[in-house]
């Protein structure tokens, strides 16, 4: 048994359960971001599909993986977009040693 079960994706609805105002307008604003605007509802799927990896969501990468699948992104497409994510999160991660360059250097003096 893993501690994720896929079939929990189908549950992320009953958040309203517990507290319906807060998850009803949770739901309206999340609806309202994946409709088609300045971006497409297609270009947003890969987008969510990148994300997922970066926050590493596995309910998301199962949802956006379908969903992407289903837009008509290929599995080449949908493996550079993760990429693309792993690039932002791992240059994320070593910009931040500028910061241990900069406190090293001043500890030094």
């Amino acid at each position: 048994m893993s501690y994720y079960e896929s079939k929990d994706v189908r549950k992320f609805g009953k958040i309203s359960d517990w507290q319906k105002t807060l998850g009803d307008k949770f739901f309206s604003w999340y609806g309202e971001v994946f409709k088609s605007s300045a971006l497409s509802a297609k270009e947003k799927s890969i987008i969510a599909l990148a994300v997922s990896h970066a926050v590493q969501c596995p309910y998301c990468i199962d949802a956006y993986t379908e969903d992407a699948l289903k837009k008509g992104y290929t599995e080449e497409q949908m493996m550079e977009a993760v990429h693309v994510a792993g690039a932002i999160r791992g240059g994320a991660t070593m910009v931040h040693g500028v910061q241990m360059m900069n406190k090293a250097q001043k500890l030094s003096m």
